[in-house]
């Protein structure tokens, strides 16, 4: 066999099969292949983007500021707001107050951030040169040389960005700033005021004094929802629950705050099997033949212990699965709850269930304050 012969056999490719070469997995595909060895730079031209039309500039330069000028607006209302509207009448109570301080605070911060953010982007989009920009990998000890070339390349993107040339964005981003920085202060008055008593009582007081008042021995329980008063007779089927309210609590407390004071008076009424039932040390005369009132709010978070097992007597939480004993003062017999439901006093007049005084300590989650 002749040596171009050998050299043609030798040069066969397994790969090439009738003029069509075959891809071997793993391999990158011809046209990417030829992108990937390319000698030719895909870079932009030398000099492209390291030039601003100024007239453009100018216009995008009182965009950008505008938008600085809505953040110093925005951020300024909502401190004006938290320290002029928010703390009036004692403070925001109730949910139709905490509705708009939430929608004005809220409000007021989204926007002022949102401008911040705008402007900047705005800023480095079309104000800031797009030059390339190459950086060399170096040991992380950083001598003169480079600490010099750092404050070179610092003063370039100072100069680049137009911070020092542009007095009007900086001056407008620095009014922008200084308000959100003096914000997350201004939150701190949220320490305060202090709640002084208005967590240890319930309107359940408010309408019992208003009860004897008018001669009478306590205020009378209503059904929750249709206000109707409940007798004794009502109520005589053991296992039974009821939601319950003191009578005339809507009449006699300012609409705004009506749902605040059904959340903290709010009670729920259980009928447990007089045999059954284990009344705590001093409180043998706050039940009515078994019949016994406790806080609906769950000592653990607040929410509503609104289930109740006829069965086992055992008043539930839903939310983290607090239980509490009917039969036994409301103790806490599983789940995260640190004291018993609050019970709430009963007695009877003309038929009519009565609560004959407050809650004797404060119902819901235990706070600092409490003691």
């Amino acid at each position: 066999m002749s040596d171009d012969n050998k050299e043609t056999a030798g040069s066969t490719d397994p790969r090439e099969e009738g003029g069509r070469r075959e891809r071997v997995i793993g391999t990158p595909s011809p046209a990417r292949e030829k992108a990937l060895l390319a000698e030719d730079d895909i870079s932009a031209p030398a000099g492209v983007g390291e030039q601003l039309d100024e007239a453009s500039a100018k216009r995008a330069e009182r965009i950008v500021a505008g938008f600085f000028l809505l953040a110093f607006a925005a951020s300024v209302t909502f401190i004006a707001y938290f320290i002029g509207w928010s703390g009036r009448d004692g403070g925001m109570h109730g949910v139709l107050d905490a509705r708009e301080s939430n929608f004005w605070l809220g409000g007021t911060m989204a926007v002022a951030f949102l401008a911040m953010a705008i402007g900047v982007t705005i800023w480095v989009r079309r104000l800031m040169t797009s030059k390339p920009i190459v950086q060399e990998r170096h040991e992380l000890a950083s001598d003169e040389e480079s600490r010099a070339a750092f404050a070179s390349d610092f003063l370039e993107g100072a100069e680049d960005s137009g911070i020092t040339k542009r007095p009007l964005l900086r001056r407008t981003l620095l009014l922008a700033a200084a308000p959100l920085g003096l914000a997350p202060l201004v939150l701190l008055r949220d320490l305060g005021p202090l709640p002084e008593k208005k967590l240890r009582t319930t309107y359940w007081a408010d309408a019992v004094e208003r009860a004897k008042s008018e001669g009478k021995q306590g205020v009378r329980l209503v059904v929750d929802g249709t206000h109707k008063p409940l007798r004794v007779s009502d109520f005589a089927e053991p296992g039974s629950m009821i939601t319950v309210l003191p009578e005339g609590l809507e009449e006699h407390v300012p609409h705004d705050q009506v749902l605040t004071e059904v959340a903290k008076a709010v009670t729920i009424l259980i009928n447990v099997p007089e045999a059954l039932f284990k009344p705590a040390e001093g409180r043998g005369n706050w039940h009515v033949n078994g019949v016994v009132a406790y806080s609906k709010v769950c000592t653990h978070v607040g929410c509503p212990a609104a289930l109740y097992e006829q069965t086992t007597h055992h008043i539930l939480c839903p939310c983290h699965q607090s239980t509490f004993d009917a039969t036994d003062a409301a103790k806490v017999i599983f789940g995260p709850a640190a004291r018993p439901l609050p019970q709430l006093p009963l007695g009877v007049e003309d038929g009519y269930l009565i609560a004959t005084s407050d809650y004797h300590e404060p119902v819901g989650p235990s706070f600092w304050e409490r003691g």
